[in-house]
């Protein structure tokens, strides 16, 4: 997991190489294991279509870039208002070992047309829990970030270790 700290770098990164005129204002970066999601406001009176014609060739170069630096994809989004339109994402297999009565719960949200599969059911579950927690995943963020802060102030055991203390 990215600390918060190599999160506002990697937004300063965008802020820098992305073009004034690419959004209105670049809101957020979010980065995990395999990808990089780039969201901005959506200048006013544009459409996502036009947009995303509009900035394709900038967006591309910017993106090629950040991929052979960072190693992962780059994804990109816009905001309007309440709406965020995510393109060009991508959507990562995870193998996950489920009890029946989990298996029972998604295959109840499939039954019920909630969800087409059991991957999307358990989508569907994720992105529920997401939105419910928000305030305590945030919280559980910031103190996986302040353990690591602790750590790197830490002692040096690799070096204890060679000198046979």
């Amino acid at each position: 997991m990215i600390t918060s700290e190599q999160n506002e770098q990697l937004r300063a990164w965008f802020a820098e190489r992305l073009p004034v005129d690419v959004y209105e204002s670049l809101l957020s970066v979010t980065v995990d294991r395999e990808e990089i999601t780039v969201v901005g406001a959506l200048p006013a009176a544009e459409s996502v279509a036009a947009f995303r014609e509009r900035t394709r060739e900038q967006r591309i170069e910017v993106a090629r870039e950040a991929e052979e630096l960072y190693r992962r994809k780059v994804s990109w989004a816009v905001r309007s208002g309440e709406d965020t339109t995510l393109f060009t994402h991508l959507s990562v297999p995870v193998m996950t070992r489920l009890r029946q009565p989990e298996r029972q719960v998604l295959d109840t949200l499939v039954a019920g047309g909630v969800a087409r599969s059991r991957a999307d059911a358990l989508a569907w579950c994720v992105r529920l829990v997401g939105r419910n927690t928000d305030t305590w995943l945030t919280e559980l963020r910031e103190s996986l970030d302040r353990v690591r802060q602790v750590r790197a102030e830490g002692p040096d055991v690799t070096d204890s270790k060679k000198s046979g203390s």
